[in-house]
């Protein structure tokens, strides 16, 4: 058949992202030679990450539904203009597949492979999908979900429902915690306490965190922290731990995130569908602290799978930060002393883990490629 060309189509947050890319990677294992091209949208946390990767890349106007009038007619327009480049780039490749992974820029492209006649087909990882999953569904022939319960979403589409797990790199099957301990200069003799907001950071995890740093100096002994800000919030997170009695390492992001959860031994982070999925394949205890603004509050539900084995405590994000932190603390506390329920918690993720989604995923886009 000759030369496959795969367009995915997928951006807004890592978590559009990084999925995409581990199925990228597993393609490449089987086909060197398979022509990549990533559709994204004009967030810079896109251009973050795919600005480092050396395969063929559009970025496309498209912005999310509103229903606000101006919105959704600027909606209107910016998704008329991403179908129109999508289609002509997919349709001056040899034998194209579009894959779509997620936010607002995901629906265009996926109707543009739908009306070149050619494969069409999703990966959701969130519990429920958002708005760009739903529309994209009724263009897919199949569509990829971490969780059986997704499939309800789509019943009004045609496509076949895989449920196959969240797609994450390799290096989480195979991770190598030392690395990151040497790479961020952690003391091997330390547990580590990791705190993160996902690729976008979070300011309220941030706040909660950096308020209670007085009280973490009881664990300055055994214990060290790695925050990770993200890019907007990390001057105001450095300036919160100048003169903290903790040992800590400061950073707005890190490459190496497989090797990094490896190395922790607790983690306080949201609870978005990528996240929970990478918690459960490192194996490491987690606080979740679900994104509490989304409408459908998948977070929590997303957060609701660990729970359900041990692996995972939730604190609520409450708006009161005084009442978020002390709520954080009473839980954080309780899991820094006690090693055997930790222990406990990361043999639990073993129960919801799976590691080999994005081969999966990879290996049915393969045969698609050659139907």
């Amino acid at each position: 058949m000759g030369k496959v060309s795969f367009f995915f189509a997928g951006g807004g947050t890592g978590g559009h992202i990084y999925p995409a890319l581990a199925v990228v990677e597993q393609i490449l294992q089987h086909q060197p030679d398979a022509g990549i091209h990533f559709f994204h949208s004009t967030r810079a946390v896109d251009e973050h990450i795919l600005g480092k990767i050396k395969f063929a890349r559009t970025a496309l106007p498209a912005i999310g539904l509103s229903a606000h009038p101006v919105k959704f007619l600027r909606f209107l327009s910016t998704f008329r203009r991403s179908y129109l480049l999508a289609k002509k780039v997919i349709a001056e490749s040899p034998n194209p597949l579009v894959i779509g992974a997620g936010g607002f820029v995901a629906a265009p492209v996926c109707l543009a492979g739908r009306r070149l006649g050619v494969p069409v087909v999703l990966l959701n990882v969130d519990i429920s999908p958002g708005r760009a999953n739903k529309l994209a569904a009724r263009w897919a022939d199949e569509i990829f979900v971490q969780f059986e319960e997704s499939g309800k979403y789509f019943r009004r589409s045609r496509a076949a429902i895989n449920v196959v797990g969240c797609p994450l790199r390799s290096a989480f099957i195979h991770p190598h915690p030392e690395a990151a301990i040497k790479d961020l200069g952690l003391d091997p003799d330390k547990k580590v306490l990791l705190i993160t907001g996902a690729s976008s950071g979070s300011q309220s995890i941030n706040e909660a965190v950096c308020r209670l740093l007085d009280q973490l100096a009881e664990f300055a002994d055994s214990w060290q922290i790695v925050h990770l800000t993200g890019l907007d919030n990390y001057e105001t997170v450095l300036n919160w731990y100048k003169g903290a009695r903790i040992a800590h390492k400061v950073a707005a992001y890190y490459e190496g995130m497989p090797d990094l959860f490896a190395a922790a031994d607790l983690v306080i982070g949201r609870s978005g569908a990528v996240s929970v999925a990478e918690y459960a394949a490192a194996g490491v205890p987690s606080i979740c602290m679900p994104y509490p603004h989304h409408k459908d509050m998948h977070q929590y539900r997303n957060a609701g799978k660990l729970v359900e084995v041990g692996a995972a405590i939730v604190v609520d994000d409450v708006p009161d930060v005084q009442d978020r932190t002390e709520w954080l603390w009473e839980e954080l506390q309780t899991l820094m002393k006690d090693d055997l329920t930790r222990q406990e918690m990361s043999e639990a993720c073993k129960l919801v883990a799976k590691p080999n989604a994005a081969e999966q995923i990879a290996a049915r886009l393969l045969q698609l490629s050659d139907a």
